[in-house]
């Protein structure tokens, strides 16, 4: 079904999911679609970002909402503690640039849905939250997209 949808809704849709985010749609695009890194580059941070406002205003809410489930409950309090355990030292020291430089890990599991988090068990500013993490996304993308051209130039 999703092959049926056009090449830039594939690669925007994939640059949503947490975890793989435009960092992997971009080279995705451009093996599977054939695509230049700088056709897809803007359409995989478009889908990487557009969710992230919508998280950093409304994570509060939706944490409340499934909190009232004791199971999903205890599930988000493991992952919420296990992410303020790690990020901790880095939020506490350095705050925004601890911020981007945990978002511009290329990684998956890092990335725009984990700095959204952060950015929310750290009460940390909408608008500057914003910009780290839409630069730790440019950052990520842009090393992710180098190393797959770089390889694909020297093993293809």
């Amino acid at each position: 079904m999703i092959d049926q949808l056009p090449a830039w809704l594939q690669i925007f849709l994939f640059s949503m999911i947490p975890g793989v985010e435009s960092k992997f749609a971009v080279p995705f695009a451009i093996y599977e679609f054939e695509w230049q890194w700088w056709q897809a580059f803007p359409i995989g941070l478009i889908g990487n970002m557009i969710l992230v406002p919508f998280g950093l205003l409304f994570l509060h809410k939706l944490e409340h909402f499934l909190s009232r489930y004791k199971s999903i409950e205890k599930i988000m309090e493991k992952i919420f503690s296990r992410i303020r355990k790690r990020a901790n030292k880095k939020i506490q020291r350095y705050e925004y640039l601890g911020l981007l430089l945990i978002v511009s890990i290329p990684l998956p599991l890092t990335g725009a849905g984990l700095g959204t988090i952060i950015a929310y068990l750290f009460n940390l500013k909408f608008s500057r939250s914003i910009l780290m993490i839409f630069i730790g996304v440019i950052i990520a993308t842009s090393i992710n997209t180098f190393l797959y051209l770089a390889l694909d130039y020297v093993f293809f």
